[in-house]
């Protein structure tokens, strides 16, 4: 965490951001310290928001930002490799749960998730809006959420739980009512910081950074965003996928998903409309039950690119990218005809309500 500097004051961070400078890494991190100390104004964070959103986010302001969260957190650790799987939402597209439904799939093919995420802010169910409908207990406490996840092999860090810190931001963020850079801040302050990550980012120009946190980061990531502007891989028409391979000092590659390329039917994105946490819940079930569709191939879509970012397998190339997710999509589809992703909810649902009730 950033410590108090007297040389550091807001007018300095603006007046340096007003004039289209970026930030070095200690003075981005002194600003989110005073903000989730609570030490800066309503305005002085709007200020910092829309100042740093007009000039543009680099990598480096982006990660000092991130870490100093991570340094306000609940922090656990969870034995061994584990994933998380997540959009950042801001699509307005209203789609279903796609990610918490590929999270589950890659669950059950044998990855431990460690799932984190909010409330709806944009839509009209977020992840955590979804899970409880589908009966997952929301109220497990931070020292509780490692277990669940060895014994449920998937688990959820309910963000206002971990971020209290946050509630600091709350009010200028809500009164901007625009996306700022605390929008794609969850997948990068995942309070377990798993060795793998696949992430959908909305916004265009923020997707190859937070990719490059990663990278930064030595994490094995895969960040994508459809051309259709949703923040999964679409099956409407292609998806980008920033790649990084976790290697120290390796550089984030570009890659493709083609739908059509991979036996995936076209289809509008209006076929991935959801409702309510209620709802999207229902789909879950029907999904998990055996129905087929658009919205099945998007979530072995996202779960297959999941899966290859878990496997270790290389990925140099669009050669081997596709073929690391043919092999995903196979095992997902498994994961999904043999009963095993309809178990691990199951499972999951025991383990969270009997965690939550000790």
């Amino acid at each position: 965490m950033t410590g108090p500097d007297p040389r550091t004051t807001w007018p300095d961070v603006l007046t340096t951001l007003l004039a289209g400078e970026d930030l070095d890494a200690h003075r981005a991190g002194w600003a989110m310290d005073e903000i989730m100390s609570g030490n800066a104004t309503a305005v002085q964070v709007a200020g910092f928001l829309v100042a740093l959103r007009s000039k543009g986010e680099t990598i480096d302001e982006l990660r000092a930002v991130a870490d100093t969260m991570l340094a306000h957190a609940h922090r656990i650790e969870v034995p061994g490799d584990c994933m998380d799987i997540v959009g950042t939402g801001g699509d307005r597209a209203n789609t279903v749960n796609i990610s918490t439904m590929a999270a589950m799939v890659v669950a059950a093919a044998g990855v431990t998730i460690v799932k984190h995420g909010n409330r709806a802010a944009s839509s009209k169910s977020g992840t955590a809006d979804c899970l409880e409908a589908l009966g997952i207990d929301l109220s497990v406490g931070p020292e509780r959420v490692a277990e669940v996840a060895q014994r449920a092999g998937i688990t959820f860090c309910f963000a206002q739980l971990f971020h209290p810190s946050m509630r600091h931001a709350a009010v200028p963020r809500a009164e901007l009512g625009i996306p700022t850079l605390f929008n794609v801040l969850g997948p990068l302050t995942n309070p377990a910081q798993p060795r793998y990550a696949a992430v959908g980012v909305a916004r265009a120009d923020m997707a190859p950074l937070v990719a490059g946190v990663f990278a930064a980061r030595g994490k094995r990531t895969a960040v994508f965003r459809g051309d259709d502007g949703l923040d999964e891989v679409t099956v409407s028409t292609t998806s980008r996928v920033w790649w990084a391979s976790g290697e120290a000092g390796d550089s984030v590659r570009e890659f493709v998903v083609d739908p059509e390329r991979l036996g995936v039917s076209p289809a509008p994105l209006l076929s991935l409309r959801g409702g309510d946490g209620r709802h999207n819940a229902g789909v879950v079930l029907d999904v998990f039950g055996g129905a087929t569709g658009p919205i099945r191939d998007a979530v072995v879509l996202n779960a297959a690119v999941a899966l290859a970012v878990a496997s270790g397998d290389p990925v140099t190339d669009q050669d081997e990218f596709t073929a690391a997710l043919e092999r995903g999509m196979v095992r997902a589809a498994e994961a999904i005809d043999s009963g095993a992703a309809s178990a691990t909810l199951a499972r999951w649902r025991d383990v969270s309500t009997q965690a939550a009730s000790r």
